[in-house]
């Protein structure tokens, strides 16, 4: 699937944008699929708030308990200090996880296929295993920051093997919180691992390195439909959506089954496949 020249690239700067990956009819089943699920789901005393900015937030038995099911967590600024909902409910979820790409019949089509495996295998994933999926909302004025990252901070495997498939069911641009990376930053260190002990998680700093500063960060504005791939390693970022429009993105994050999969991960499912 990839040309010389794209996988040349892709090893260069640990990410590859691919354009028009998925076609307008796809990208629609799966928007108003994922509306549906936000108005099916009735909140509840163990409903998540979801952050990476303070992952303290984040409730560590809905985020384990999501790793097998569909469930939705909400954005930090959709309540206020009272703990009130401040907006629709549908204008308060930050992302949907983390096993849609298994338990939702539309996600289930759209995640899999001869050319998302063909691509994974130019990737480097000889044995591709499908471990997670989010559906990320990013909603008008009050669309969370994702803080400098890198993805094989959450799904640790010797060696480093996750990678992430990046599609934009919505045009993602500057004002709305598109993607930052990193080119090259793929041949640093993994700075922190986040660790599952019995029900508690924990993250753990392995490496002081600075997190990209002015200049060393490139932004990815793309239409809808478009696809980025990138290294586990490769340290990304997504700013506050502080627009009036949304910038909805779907993720897939694969590693590779040789690569053995460590059992402190805070993601452990049974019945993990491939892309086809």
């Amino acid at each position: 699937m990839l040309t010389p020249t794209q996988r040349q690239q892709y090893d260069r700067d640990g990410f590859l944008v691919l354009p028009a990956f998925r076609g307008v009819a796809a990208l629609a089943e799966l928007r108003a699929r994922a509306e549906a699920l936000v108005q099916a789901f009735e909140p509840d005393a163990a409903s998540g708030v979801f952050s990476t900015r303070n992952p303290a937030v984040t409730a560590d038995a809905a985020l384990i308990a999501s790793a097998d099911a569909v469930h939705c967590f909400f954005e930090e600024e959709a309540f206020d200090a009272a703990g009130r909902l401040v907006v629709p409910k549908d204008r308060a979820i930050n992302k949907i996880g983390h096993a849609l790409h298994d338990r939702d019949p539309v996600f289930e089509r759209f995640s899999h296929g001869a050319d998302l495996a063909a691509l994974a295998r130019d990737l480097g994933l000889a044995e591709p295993q499908v471990r997670q999926s989010m559906l990320i909302f990013k909603q008008p004025a009050i669309g969370g920051e994702v803080r400098w990252h890198q993805d094989a901070t959450f799904f640790v495997t010797e060696p480093v093997s996750v990678t992430t498939f990046w599609f934009a069911l919505e045009d993602a641009a500057l004002d709305n919180g598109c993607l930052w990376v990193e080119p090259g930053g793929h041949r640093g260190p993994l700075r922190e691992r986040f660790v599952r002990e019995g029900d508690a998680l924990r993250l753990q700093v392995l490496d002081r390195t600075p997190w990209p500063g002015e200049g060393a960060a490139v932004p990815l504005p793309c239409a809808a439909g478009t696809l980025v791939v990138f290294h586990g390693l490769l340290p990304h970022y997504s700013a506050p959506n502080r627009s009036a429009r949304r910038r909805m993105a779907y993720t897939l994050h694969a590693t590779d089954a040789r690569a053995p999969y460590a059992p402190t991960n805070w993601l452990q499912r049974e019945g993990v496949r491939g892309f086809a």
